[in-house]
């Protein structure tokens, strides 16, 4: 029995698919018996048909396609972008950063200890213990001289010393100076923006450690280095914990949305770019995008020509931001080179398919939504993205645009397609008689 009942379940399909083949004939001949033209270029494309197909419409647009010139090209970062961040002095490393964080001006990026500033500090500390004793030596003696001239009293001799004791101070002070300078400037190289630039008073300036005041300048063994600017770092130029040279690239950072679309002309139309009216970006035609999704831009014409491939570099300036602006993205860019062109009903270049030796494009049906009318084009200008359709076609009506190359190749039979038809429920075509 069971074998029976698994014998019958293809044959009842096929009936009930012959039932259907046999309504849609009985409706086109009741078409032909009322005195109408039976329907010879409709194909049903009902809901399950549209999902299988993955079938979306585009709707007619009025569009100027005659004066727009399209090129392909990339996004690249603009020149300021890109911020590198490098050592002054040979130096221990230590990250407080990893590829790909995102940081904000005074952010800390990473810490370093050198030699070189143990060996500043050192020498901070003689000057301030020579300037120190220098003061204490040409106080006590003038602080003599005015006791014997209170007694009129008066001694060449500590005259003569008092002048050498102010000289040595000048020059302790001198000594001191040029210490505390060296070491502000390379505390001030690596703070952030917004901190205050340090002072040699402010390195002086005492500090609690342990209940006791230390100079500020001692407490300091890593020095930190922030972020100038905002962005994400884009690499680690080198292994945490590494000891490296004086000028060596540590990091970089670079700020994702300032990039530029840069693209090659051909020089036989430099001067439709040197008189355009607007340019702007537009991303390749994927599945569930929008058509109508495009990104403004400032165009500017590179310096450099190449005379061997004839071509000129476009830079366009994007003035808005878009998801899919991203460096290394390819997209289009589209310059409009005069205002004059008319305006025509035209249809996204993707919807149009050849079928032989003609152009095609499905409409749907707007007396019926679970139908397509197959549609040879009368095409007109075509800019690549659009292009002008001259009959058949109206302002309010839509077109298929994902799925109609698999429509066209769905109701072909034998390399030659179909004028009108139906789908069956397991995506079967049938051609109507």
């Amino acid at each position: 029995m069971k074998f029976s009942t698994y014998r019958w379940i293809p044959l009842a399909t096929l009936i009930a698919a012959n039932a259907s083949c046999d309504s849609g004939k009985d409706a086109n001949q009741a078409a032909a018996e009322d005195g109408g033209e039976p329907v010879t270029n409709r194909i049903e494309i009902p809901a399950t048909v549209r999902s299988n197909l993955g079938i979306t419409f585009a709707k007619v647009e009025r569009r100027n396609v005659a004066d727009t010139l399209r090129v392909p090209g990339s996004f690249e970062l603009q020149p300021l972008a890109k911020h590198e961040y490098r050592l002054l002095l040979p130096s221990q490393v230590r990250f407080a950063v990893d590829q790909f964080d995102e940081v904000k001006p005074g952010t800390l990026l990473y810490e370093f200890q050198s030699p070189q500033w143990l060996e500043l500090q050192s020498r901070i500390g003689l000057a301030v213990a020579n300037y120190n004793q220098a003061t204490l030596k040409y106080e006590a003696l003038s602080t003599r001289i005015k006791a014997l001239a209170k007694a009129e009293f008066k001694r060449a001799d500590l005259q003569s010393e008092s002048t050498v004791l102010e000289a040595e101070l000048a020059g302790r002070k001198a000594e001191l100076n040029a210490a505390l300078t060296a070491a502000m400037n390379i505390l001030n190289t690596y703070a952030g923006p917004d901190e205050n630039a340090l002072t040699p008073d402010d390195l002086l300036a005492p500090v609690d450690v342990e209940g006791r005041p230390v100079s500020r300048y001692q407490t300091i063994s890593w020095i930190e280095a922030k972020a100038v600017v905002a962005g994400v770092v884009e690499s680690l130029a080198i292994t945490d914990g590494s000891f490296v040279d004086e000028t060596t690239l540590v990091l970089t950072t670079i700020d994702p949305t300032r990039i530029r679309f840069r693209a090659l002309g051909l020089q036989s139309d430099l001067m439709k770019f040197e008189g355009a009216h607007a340019a702007s970006i537009v991303p390749h035609q994927g599945k569930g995008g929008d058509l109508n999704d495009t990104l403004p831009a400032k165009l500017t014409i590179g310096l450099d020509a190449d005379p061997t491939q004839r071509t000129v570099p476009l830079f366009a300036n994007p003035q808005e931001q878009r998801p899919w602006a991203r460096l290394g993205v390819s997209a289009f860019l589209e310059v409009t080179t005069a205002t004059t062109g008319g305006v025509v009903l035209a249809i996204p270049r993707s919807a149009v398919v050849k079928d032989g030796i003609v152009h095609v494009f499905f409409k749907r049906d707007p007396l019926d939504p679970n139908k397509a009318i197959h549609v040879e084009a009368d095409l007109g200008l075509d800019d690549g993205r659009w292009v002008e359709v001259k009959s058949d076609l109206g302002p309010n009506d839509e077109v298929i645009l994902e799925g109609a190359y698999e429509l066209k190749l769905a109701s072909a039979q034998s390399g030659t397609s179909q004028k009108g038809g139906h789908f069956h429920a397991d995506g079967a075509y049938h051609e109507e008689h």
